[in-house]
């Protein structure tokens, strides 16, 4: 092989290094990283000029439905993926959040089975986020991760086997403008997956379980197939034996779900099953059909999972994942606890009780929750519901999902100023706090996220487009929304701290709200606010 000197020829890091991330940016690790770079960001880059042309197709009117090229893989019943892996056979609540250090420590302390340690929608990605991200990881797996603040003491438990560590990247559509090989920004999803594979991969299997990734925002299965290229490089470049890594893919688009079937097939040695990224999946739903008045939606709160083409898309994913022996992961619950108003609270956990048990009768294997204070509700429902390690012998043969299920849009609700403006909240609170480096942001006592940003701007979008008259008797137009828009901005910027950014959010999301322009993805949109790239320095030199 190639010297690492050699590898290292056109690598430059343009974030700055502190003496505690040198550590994760040695020399080594970024040879590693310009190896899958140079691999794989060609492909990476002809898929997303893929996406643009089938959004195309979709904007003339084009419907997706299952690909008859594959028809062969959907119907043999005999090839599965892969055997849960070790500390990956029982996932029956899973928590989800950034990897900052407080957050890592207090999501490994939780009574749940897996910490997803977020790269992507719950995380903004400066360059500090990313790199100690990594660091905190390195930490945790090392069991080295407790610190102090002030007289607080954060520390991992040892009274217990601490939860399994998965770590999501940020999806094939975002850049990591810190590093550049050969005069390209790096693949934020290669830069995230390098780092913590080259550093973690044996050590997670010395500490039992192993490298396992949960991977967003996957189009098609030729995404799959990238990934699992990347994972087949990685192990060999290492020494590691294939099937090692494990991926569970979160279905989260919509052209997705009529490739379930293939994205496991693709990833099949390496599959850990899929998961319903419900909000995303309702982003990607507006998003691809945006200039398709077939598909206009009514307020956000009325689009919940029972809703024809949700409930859909669950059983689909149940079904396709028993039927390939992977597990089959619910949603988030995004809940946080109501603590100045008992009544709330208890509807709001009654809320997250309902939900739970509804993935859990549906034959789920698992679920999601933001806050660790839900951990118990959801422990109690699959454990009541599910005393087995998994469902994976419910095999829901008799669901029987077709195009037109999926693409099932009838949903009962109206689109209403109250919804109109809630949505204005949610997107202005997130884009405010996302600019200034946080991702997970917690407004109404709810967890949000980019997904449900992506949402609520969509929703807007699409209301302008198709001049939607609200329950009020109000048509919806461009200057009607910038005039909420604006009323919100003032009402927000009204109670926030002086030197908030709800300015600059407006700014940006004014051009997101009228039927017009319409960014691939906010935190594309929104990148170049929080990257701090100074003079580039040859990564041999760090």
């Amino acid at each position: 092989m190639a010297s690492n000197e050699s590898i290292l020829q056109g690598v430059n890091v343009l974030g700055p290094v502190s003496e505690s991330q040198k550590k994760i940016l040695t020399p080594e690790a970024l040879a590693f990283l310009a190896l899958l770079q140079r691999s794989f960001n060609s492909t990476r880059k002809a898929l997303l000029e893929r996406r643009k042309i089938r959004q195309a197709e979709l904007d003339k009117g084009a419907l997706p439905d299952f690909l008859p090229e594959t028809r062969h893989i959907r119907e043999n019943p005999t090839w599965k993926g892969a055997p849960p892996a070790p500390g990956l056979v029982d996932r029956r609540v899973e928590i989800t959040g950034p990897t900052d250090r407080k957050m890592v420590v207090n999501a490994l302390n939780s009574d749940v089975w897996t910490y997803m340690a977020d790269f992507e929608d719950s995380s903004a990605p400066t360059w500090d986020n990313m790199v100690n991200g990594q660091v905190n990881l390195y930490d945790a797996n090392r069991r080295q991760v407790d610190f102090k603040i002030g007289n607080k003491e954060y520390k991992l438990r040892t009274d217990k086997k601490l939860p399994t560590l998965i770590v999501r990247p940020r999806g094939w559509h975002l850049d990591e403008k810190h590093v550049t090989v050969d005069g390209e920004p790096m693949s934020g999803s290669l830069f995230d997956f390098g780092l913590y594979f080259f550093h973690n991969a044996f050590q997670t299997v010395k500490m039992g379980f192993g490298p396992y990734f949960y991977l967003p925002k996957m189009e098609s299965h030729l995404e799959a197939r990238l990934w699992n290229d990347v994972f087949n490089l990685a192990q060999d470049y290492i020494g590691m034996p294939r099937g090692t890594i494990r991926g569970t893919v979160l279905i989260e688009t919509i052209l997705a779900a009529f490739e379930m079937d293939e994205i496991i097939y693709e990833l099949r040695d390496h599959s850990s099953g899929l998961n319903c990224g419900r909000w995303d999946y309702i982003f990607s739903v507006i998003k691809k059909f945006r200039q398709n008045s077939n598909f206009v939606l009514p307020d956000r709160s009325a689009v919940t999972m029972t809703v024809p083409f949700m409930d859909a898309y669950v059983k689909l994913l149940i079904q396709t994942c028993h039927k390939r022996g992977v597990h089959a992961m619910g949603g988030m619950a995004a809940q946080i606890p109501i603590k100045d108003d008992p009544k709330a609270n208890d509807a709001a956990m009654e809320g997250v009780r309902a939900d739970k048990l509804r993935e859990v009768k549906a034959g789920h294997d698992g679920t999601w929750v933001a806050h660790p204070a839900l951990a118990s509700i959801a422990v109690d429902i699959f454990n009541k519901h599910m005393p087995t390690p998994n469902q994976l012998f419910v095999r829901r043969e008799d669901v029987q999902i077709g195009q037109n299920d999926l693409l099932n849009m009838n949903v009962p609700g109206q689109i209403t100023e109250a919804g109109i403006r809630k949505n204005l909240n949610i997107g202005l609170g997130y884009m405010e706090a996302w600019i200034r480096g946080v991702g997970c942001v917690p407004i109404n006592y709810l967890m949000e996220d980019a997904a449900t940003a992506e949402v609520s701007r969509s929703q807007l979008w699409q209301w302008v487009r198709h001049g939607v008259t609200t329950a009020e008797g109000k048509k919806v137009d461009k200057q009607y929304a910038l005039k909420l828009l604006k009323e919100q901005t003032q009402e927000l910027a009204s109670k926030a701290p002086q030197g908030n950014k709800y300015g600059l959010a407006a700014q940006y999301f004014s051009g997101q709200v009228t039927g017009e322009d319409y960014a691939d993805f906010l935190t594309s949109l929104l990148y170049n606010e929080i990257t701090s790239a100074g003079p580039a320095r040859p990564a041999a030199k760090l």
